[in-house]
């Protein structure tokens, strides 16, 4: 079982309790992705204007997919991101049993 979360903080400032919060959220992300197999996901942040964008790039055993969203509060991207994240990689591991 080998995952790796890569994150890429661009030009916006991560506090290390938010890194908590971000790895909290993750959890279900990352189990689903260890039973799926080879998952690598790279978060990448940005801050453009007001907006805050958060992406995900997945890759593992099952294939490849990319999330993107924006919004005024980076929490709310993100939250949205890991659970489209969940929902693709749950959806994945269905298909592959």
């Amino acid at each position: 079982m080998s995952e790796r979360i890569h994150l890429d903080a661009g030009n916006v400032l991560l506090k290390p309790s938010h890194r908590r919060q971000l790895m909290t959220w993750l959890k279900r992300a990352i189990r689903l992705g260890a039973q799926v197999g080879d998952l690598v996901v790279t978060l990448t942040f940005q801050r453009i204007g007001r907006l805050y964008e958060v992406r995900a790039t997945v890759h593992d055993s099952a294939g490849d997919f990319d999330c993107r969203r924006r919004d005024r509060d980076w929490r709310d991207a993100l939250r949205d991101v890991i659970l489209t994240l969940t929902s693709r990689l749950h959806s994945q591991r269905l298909g592959s049993m």
